[in-house]
């Protein structure tokens, strides 16, 4: 498997916080999920990834050649949004087009335009706002507007991106990935993180799950959902059962809850039902087991 961002021994130390990761690959053509309770490392990792924390130890390789994100043609590479705005409070859609095309040689405002107005950003209500008087859901939809107008970058960084969008936002949002992957033969990644993956977890093939600054679990999506099993049970093997779960939840009808696929030949002779989980499930049950 191919690699887009290679990470080697990276430690980023905040008071009461430390951000530790040994090795951490993004894999070329795929849309890469860090999943993690608020507070987790995401947001730090993902700065780190960007170019926009420099304060770190360790080793980050680009591409293949590039060591720092300052080197070659790296920042005109990276497409990035954090999860509030970074645009000047006073600028309006059309002072971002303009400052967005000085900044990168990719640009493309008429591709800009089309975005906002499919994203229902040049509506009257809009279009002469201010970025300080946008709503959290259309300044995320402006950044959004602002990456994919641009015509030459290999990878998507974004931070929280569904967060502040509409459940019919949310889907555009997979579309517009999905879209961005399928050009330029497969070429194009995308890394996104989220607190809740069940807004974005038809659109992840890869996961990454962190969890008090650490990397826990890690996989694509099929390979995660052979690894986990979700189970449900009779109330008679609960007591035996628990002891196996990463997760367990029982009431007088029974037990479920998600375990390793591996200790499910410790479950024989209870009277279970198996079924693959979902990645939500997955997900909430390493970082209830990494609490």
């Amino acid at each position: 498997m191919e690699n887009i961002i290679e990470m080697k021994n990276i430690v980023k130390k905040y008071k009461g916080f430390e951000l530790n990761v040994p090795e951490f690959n993004i894999p070329k053509g795929f849309a890469t999920a860090l999943i993690g309770e608020n507070g987790a490392g995401k947001t730090t990792l993902l700065d780190i990834m960007a170019g926009v924390n420099l304060d770190f130890k360790g080793e980050i390789n680009y591409f293949g050649k590039f060591g720092n994100a300052d080197e070659g043609d790296v920042r005109e590479k990276i497409g990035y949004t954090a999860s509030t705005s970074f645009f000047m409070p006073h600028w309006k859609i059309k002072q971002v087009s303009e400052v967005c095309s000085l900044l990168f040689e990719s640009f493309d405002p008429e591709k800009f335009d089309r975005i906002c107005t499919d994203l229902s950003l040049k509506t009257e209500q809009t279009k002469e706002k201010k970025v300080s008087e946008l709503s959290d859901g259309n300044k995320m939809r402006l950044m959004l507007a602002s990456v994919f107008a641009r015509r030459d970058t290999s990878v998507l960084m974004m931070d929280e991106p569904a967060s502040p969008l509409d459940p019919v936002m949310r889907d555009n949002l997979c579309d517009m990935i999905r879209e961005y992957l399928s050009e330029d033969n497969g070429n194009r990644s995308v890394v996104f993180s989220t607190h809740n993956i069940s807004d974005m977890e038809n659109v992840t093939d890869y996961a990454v799950v962190v969890a008090k600054g650490k990397i826990v679990e890690q996989g694509f999506v099929e390979d995660l959902k052979e690894k986990y099993i979700s189970v449900k049970g009779e109330p008679s093997d609960a007591e035996k059962a628990k002891k196996f779960m990463l997760t367990f939840s029982q009431s007088k009808y029974g037990f479920e809850g998600i375990c390793l696929a591996e200790n499910l030949d410790k479950l024989a002779g209870m009277d279970i039902s198996t079924e693959a989980p979902g990645l939500h499930q997955i997900s909430v049950a390493v970082m209830k087991a990494n609490m």
